[in-house]
């Protein structure tokens, strides 16, 4: 049931898939600082060129911060949810990660920023 052009555009859909995915998600250069916000102020400015763990004090209590190997990560924060600890690693220019009820954020600054719908 399928036709000639059928068969090009399915062929020409198969290539240009790994194509673009290489080119608007491929790698991503890691970023240099993490930029700590607390309460919308900027706390913190870090290198991700160490191996630390950072105690940030926010407005339900404490958020603990890991950096290790140019990545930054929430261990714990004082919210319920812990949304903000099962993201994860981050560390690509751009990435954000934020517990909204303790008003901390982790942004990370440098490398090759990546903008999506959200950014204007």
């Amino acid at each position: 049931m399928l036709r000639r052009g059928d068969y090009l555009v399915l062929l020409i859909s198969l290539v240009m898939l790994p194509w673009l995915y290489i080119n608007l998600w491929g790698d991503q250069l890691a970023g240099d600082y993490v930029r700590i916000l607390v309460g919308g102020e900027q706390l913190e400015l870090v290198s991700l060129n160490q191996s630390t763990t950072l105690e940030i004090k926010g407005e339900l209590g404490l958020s603990l911060l890991e950096i290790l190997n140019g990545k930054i990560r929430f261990i714990d924060s004082a919210c319920s949810g812990k949304q903000c600890v099962h993201s994860g690693w981050i560390s690509k220019g751009g990435e954000v990660v934020s517990c909204l009820p303790n008003r901390v954020s982790i942004a990370i600054l440098g490398g090759e920023q990546r903008f999506d719908s959200i950014n204007f």
